[in-house]
């Protein structure tokens, strides 16, 4: 069974980058600039190092909507700046914790295409020291005249899924309460 933190690993570990060629798509160059800067948050291992990264390239307004699903509707516009940092956060942390499992040998950038929602969608695959291979798909958005990370698929499954059901079933047992998530997020 897979569980999220050797998805979330496998994530972070998927990131480290290959040399750009001048007929990349501008989805891959961007991929190897987030890939540059989440090795040398890997080389650092802390939070703060994720953090900074996290905030830099992910969608964390759509990604921090979609994670809350049907409670979407109650995060309230006093909560919002404190909550999406909460979900910076919390990716953030689990990057730092996951990546020290997992040493890279070489990694590839694939293809980038385009979903019929207008995404990107850049194909990799990781080959890690322990010859384990993971294939990744990361799904771009062009956000603010730039992409951002919208999500990640590891061995076929969308990360923000999983950070979805884990939102939902939290919110769930606690009367929906967001408060309690906000506060959870910066555990």
């Amino acid at each position: 069974m897979i569980t999220r933190r050797t998805l979330l690993g496998g994530l972070a570990a998927a990131i480290l980058a290959s040399p750009v060629s001048a007929a990349d798509h501008a989805s891959v160059v961007y991929m190897r600039q987030v890939a540059k800067d989440m090795l040398a948050a890997h080389r650092q291992g802390t939070v703060s190092a994720f953090l900074r990264v996290v905030q830099r390239h992910a969608d964390i307004p759509e990604i921090s909507q979609h994670a809350l699903g049907k409670y979407s509707g109650s995060l309230q516009s006093s909560q919002r700046a404190k909550y999406q940092k909460g979900v910076a956060t919390y990716l953030a942390r689990y990057f730092a914790l996951s990546s020290r499992d997992y040493t890279i040998a070489k990694y590839d950038i694939g293809e980038a295409t385009v979903d019929r929602d207008k995404d990107v969608l850049v194909t990799s695959k990781i080959f890690l020291m322990t010859g384990q291979t993971y294939n990744v798909s990361w799904k771009l958005v062009w956000r603010g005249g730039r992409y951002k990370v919208r999500d990640v698929s590891v061995l076929g499954f969308w990360l923000t899924n999983f950070q979805r059901k884990d939102f939902t079933d939290y919110l769930a047992k606690r009367n929906g309460n967001i408060n309690l998530l906000i506060t959870a997020l910066y555990g």
